[in-house]
C-alpha cells in the first residue's frame, strides 16, 4: 500500500490575509473557490512540493493559529533565510542542530513552520 500527504488543513481568521502571506512567502494558489455560503476552498503548494496546504471557510474545526511545526525542507538554508528576509518574511537566525538547519516563521494567525535543510550547515 502506498500512502501519500497531499494536503494538510490551515486553521486561518482570515482567508484572504492568509492568501496574501502565503503568496509572500512564495506558495502558488492552486485553486480559490467559493463553493457556497458555508464553504470557500484555497488550496496553495510550496514550490516544488507534492504537498499543499488548503485554508478557507468550512475547512477544518481547528482553531486558528493552533498548527505547530509544520515543515518544509530546502537544500540551502542560508539561501531560504536570505530569500524569506527578502520577501519581508520574519525568521528568525538560522538555528543550527546534529539533524539539521532550521528556520522558523509564523503566518499571521500564528501557525508556525520550520524550515530544515536537513544535512546541518558545514557538513
Amino acid at each position: 500500500m502506498h500512502i501519500k500527504l497531499e494536503l494538510v488543513g490551515v486553521p486561518v481568521t482570515d482567508i484572504d490575509r492568509a492568501r496574501a502571506f502565503y503568496e509572500q512567502v512564495g506558495f502558488h494558489t492552486d485553486h480559490d473557490v467559493t463553493v457556497s455560503d458555508e464553504i470557500r476552498f484555497v488550496q496553495m503548494t510550496p514550490p516544488g512540493s507534492a504537498c499543499s496546504i488548503a485554508f478557507g471557510k468550512g475547512i477544518t474545526q481547528m482553531a486558528p493559529g493552533s498548527l505547530d511545526n509544520m515543515q518544509v525542507v530546502v537544500a540551502d538554508i542560508e539561501h531560504a533565510h536570505a530569500e524569506l528576509t527578502a520577501r519581508g518574511i520574519e525568521v528568525g537566525e538560522i538555528d543550527d542542530q546534529p539533524w539539521g538547519s532550521f528556520v522558523y516563521f509564523a503566518d499571521p494567525d500564528g501557525n508556525r513552520w520550520a524550515v530544515q535543510q536537513v544535512t546541518p550547515r558545514g557538513r
